[in-house]
């Protein structure tokens, strides 16, 4: 089996030990080679100066490719431009662009009155900029505001079309989700890469909550199967086995590409992409200081 491309989402801290806690992260899945790692907004936009802080610190201290997660939400057009331009200000090349959840409180997203209505028009606004490498996000299960089934795919093709060149999906639990989506995707026109989103379960109950919440379906045999693990004590083995399995599965059926949504919590991550082939280089050694 052929090792896939790498890459890493983190999110920026809120708090002092949420600071060391995301170096930390950094510091132990750097030398796993990423070909890229994201940064995320909070919900709503809200951690927008928190986010480009992190962004620039990574790329500044540890050298590695970051693309930078840019939404639509609570800002106008030129706003959100500008968070663009400060971001190639300090080298960073590639964005995440997306439409974002709603603000805290609200129950759907509602476009700010002068801002982008959706990413299609984030995407295009962007690549007019010819400054960055865009990356999208995409659905292989319907988006909780999706109109049907067939919404997703349109949307992704809309999005490529309007400057992206590859997507990262939301997680999912079975190989042949990604498949049917991926195929559904070429069927439709879309030739981009599509990077699959892969969350190890760092805790099950938080993981059924958080599919819930983004309409990832959940497979009984995996509810059953963790609900008998914690009786014996083994969730952190059900959930290595049950993530490189599925990282496995992708790689069999064609995919080169995987991207961890790490949570903060490197170790689970670091041990899938070691079982799939992976081995360290020289950790960089960072001062903690220049990064808190």
């Amino acid at each position: 089996m052929t090792a896939p491309r790498i890459s890493f989402e983190f999110f920026p801290p809120q708090s002092l030990d949420a600071s060391f806690k995301l170096w930390e992260t950094v510091q132990v899945l750097a030398p796993m080679q990423p070909n890229f790692v994201s940064v995320t907004y909070g919900a709503g936009g809200t951690t927008r100066k928190l986010t480009h802080e992190a962004v620039g610190t990574i790329k500044r201290n540890y050298g590695l490719n970051v693309a930078a997660h840019l939404t639509c939400v609570d800002a106008s057009r030129a706003e959100t431009l500008e968070i663009a331009e400060a971001y190639a200000e300090v080298g960073v090349t590639e964005i995440v662009a997306l439409r974002g959840d709603a603000p805290k409180g609200a129950d759907r997203f509602t476009p700010h009155k002068d801002g982008f209505a959706h990413s299609a028009e984030l995407v295009e606004a962007l690549a007019k900029t010819g400054k960055f490498k865009i990356r999208v996000g995409a659905y292989p299960e319907p988006h909780p505001d999706a109109a049907d089934r067939f919404a997703d795919v349109t949307w992704l093709k809309r999005k490529i079309d309007a400057g992206a060149s590859s997507a990262i999906t939301q997680f999912f639990f079975e190989a042949d989700t990604f498949f049917r989506f991926r195929d559904a995707c070429v069927k439709a026109g879309i030739s981009a890469p599509i990077i699959p989103g892969i969350l190890p379960i760092q805790s099950w109950d938080g993981t059924k909550k958080f599919a819930a919440r983004c309409g990832t379906s959940v497979p009984q045999r995996l509810d059953e199967g963790f609900a008998a693990a914690k009786r014996d004590g083994r969730e952190d083995l059900l959930a290595l086995t049950q993530c490189t399995t599925l990282c496995s599965r992708l790689i069999e059926g064609g995919v080169e590409d995987l991207h961890f949504y790490t949570l903060n919590r490197p170790e689970l991550t670091r041990e899938v992409v070691r079982a799939l082939g992976i081995a360290p280089e020289l950790a960089p050694q960072i001062a903690l200081e220049k990064v808190a």
